[in-house]
C-alpha cells in the first residue's frame, strides 16, 4: 500500500493562503473548526486539511440573501 506524502505548512504559511491573520487562525485551531497539529512547540497544519476547510466555508447561492434583502424582492438601483 501507497502512502501519500503528507504537505506540512507552518501557521504563517496557512495563515498566508487563507488571507487571515496567525491570530485568527489559532482561534479557528482553537474552536476546533480547522485542525493542526502540534510537534514539541511547533504548531503544522496539513494542505489537505486547509484545502478541505477552504471547501467547506464555501458560501452557496442565497445565504447571504438577509443581508442586502429589503423586504421588497426588489434591487437597489
Amino acid at each position: 500500500m501507497s502512502r501519500q506524502e503528507i504537505e506540512w505548512l507552518s501557521t504563517r504559511e496557512a495563515a498566508r493562503q487563507l488571507g487571515i491573520t496567525t491570530r485568527t487562525l489559532y482561534r479557528l485551531i482553537d474552536g476546533g473548526q480547522i485542525p493542526a497539529y502540534k510537534f514539541g512547540r511547533v504548531i503544522r497544519l496539513q494542505q489537505q486539511e486547509v484545502d478541505a476547510f477552504v471547501q467547506g466555508a464555501r458560501i452557496e447561492p442565497g445565504e447571504l440573501e438577509h443581508l442586502y434583502a429589503d423586504g421588497s424582492g426588489a434591487e437597489e438601483p
